[in-house]
């Protein structure tokens, strides 16, 4: 039977019909992919991959039936423009730097953003100007930017061209978007907000707003990492000078046409059609069971001394995301690394896991059982490694401070040198170097390295952290920006 909201679902429904046709001999595919779906030469992995271009539709319609689901999108959200993305939320912020400003430009940019922020600017040749959220004490968690900060630094950058913020954050702490956006409204400037972790906010009346509810001018959610969309589906949303925003929607399109696939995967795309079509039609009852399911798991990790799990209790009303999961470690001495080992030997993968911070990502796909279980194996392998408490230590990735002596983009294209990690301090970085995840970096281009970094990411990697980006991943030597003779 299907569903009661497939048909505000075109671009699935163009998918189920492509796979029945194919399935039923119908039709012969003389477009890529390659494989034409035979299960026979590589496997079952191509099963269902079925292109935009050719598979959901002919070559010459395939772009009408994409746009009347974006637009379908963009009323749902109260925006005027969508765009869907199969290269993730790094392809909305790539975009999102193209289309703020020109080369030179100099735009406020919060420091613990993903590295595709940062990568965006090299692509845009923008100027960063960072501001960094205060860590919260007790937990040792980044929050949201401040719209005092935001506010301070567009005073003192008074031709910067944009806003660009992470909310939520990857351990689901929010900024005040709404006081940020006032301030970015009275500059005159757009508030991007990078919403990765956030595709189900404003779902629900026990989650805090969805960021495009609460005054950002452009926002990218990724509908596969809190959806049940397929990997790299992404989502884009902005608002338009036609509406009184302050984009313009021709600049919009070339920034996201200059920065994707020229072959869209119609399965991913048809995925992110109907997350979205699930979650209007039935979004405030499957989150809030999400929500109950991970209220409970809070109840039994609680149990344990020692061990901390917050909820917005910790942080105020609508500056943090309950339906995630985030689990410390610290004040029940087990080390975090070594919970997550016990648990991938019974077949539990978390998101992500270091010494002292746990975070099992929990959807609306995950059901009573499963969350269960999870808490239950994770309450008592930290009982069985339990040990002395340990005072909170904040991830490097929001942690450590630097200085920008050089924009990304010519720290990225300089002459560069490989030096010894001994060596690299007071040194200009030319790579990034971030513990993934979360994927903020500790290193960045264009900044002075400080021996404050150096050692954070030092005690991550020794701890069994997986560093990313480096050219060095072991963290013998990095590469820095070549000093003139």
């Amino acid at each position: 039977m299907a569903p009661d909201w497939l048909g505000d679902a075109p671009l699935l429904q163009a998918w189920l019909e492509a796979q029945r046709r194919l399935g039923s001999g119908e039709r012969r595919s003389f477009t890529i992919p390659g494989h034409k779906q035979r299960t026979d030469l590589v496997g079952e992995i191509v099963r269902g991959d079925i292109p935009l271009y050719g598979g959901l539709a002919p070559v010459r319609e395939a772009d009408a039936v994409l746009r009347k689901a974006e637009a379908r999108a963009a009323e749902r959200a109260g925006a005027d423009w969508c765009r869907f993305s199969v290269g993730g939320s790094t392809h909305g912020n790539q975009a999102f730097a193209l289309a703020v400003g020109q080369p030179g430009d100099t735009v406020i940019v919060d420091r613990t953003s993903h590295r595709s922020v940062l990568l965006g600017l090299v692509l845009a040749g923008l100027r960063p100007m960072w501001v960094r959220p205060p860590i919260h004490e007790e937990t040792g968690l980044p929050l949201g930017v401040e719209a005092s900060a935001v506010a301070a630094a567009l005073s003192q950058h008074p031709d910067a061209r944009a806003v660009l913020v992470t909310c939520p954050s990857y351990v689901g702490t929010c900024a005040d978007l709404t006081a940020i956006s006032e301030a970015t409204r009275r500059a005159g400037v757009p508030l991007v907000v990078d919403a990765a972790w956030g595709a189900h906010l404003g779902s629900h009346p026990d989650l805090p707003p969805h960021p495009f509810a609460s005054g950002a001018d452009a926002v990218v959610t990724s509908a596969h990492k809190t959806l049940p969309a397929l990997n790299q589906g992404a989502v884009l949303l902005a608002r338009t000078r036609a509406s009184g925003g302050l984009f313009d929607e021709d600049r919009l399109d070339r920034a996201v046409e200059a920065a994707a696939t020229t072959s869209p995967s119609g399965a991913v795309l048809a995925s992110v059609d109907a997350a979205l079509a699930l979650m209007a039609a039935h979004g405030p009852d499957l989150v809030g069971a999400l929500l109950e399911r991970v209220r409970r798991a809070r109840d039994v990790l609680r149990g344990v001394e020692g061990l901390r799990v917050p909820d917005s209790g910790a942080f105020g009303a609508g500056r943090f995301d309950d339906a995630k999961l985030v689990v410390l470690t610290a004040g029940a001495g087990a080390d975090g690394l070594v919970v997550d080992r016990d648990l991938g030997a019974l077949g539990l993968t978390l998101e992500m896991a270091d010494r002292d911070l746990l975070v099992p990502v929990v959807t609306l796909a995950d059901d009573d059982e499963a969350v269960a279980g999870l808490a239950d194996a994770l309450a008592t392998s930290v009982v069985r490694h339990r040990s002395l408490p340990r005072p909170v230590a904040p991830h490097a990735a929001w942690s450590v401070n630097t200085d920008q002596v050089l924009s990304p983009r010519e720290a990225f294209f300089a002459d560069r040198e490989t030096v010894t990690w001994e060596e690299a301090s007071g040194r200009t970085c030319a790579e990034v170097v971030a513990p993934y995840p979360p994927g903020v970096p500790v290193l960045a281009p264009g900044e002075r390295i400080t021996a404050e970094a150096l050692e954070a990411l030092r005690l991550a990697h020794d701890a069994g952290a997986r560093i990313a980006y480096a050219a060095d991943p072991g963290l013998a030597t990095v590469q820095v920006v070549r000093d003139d003779p």
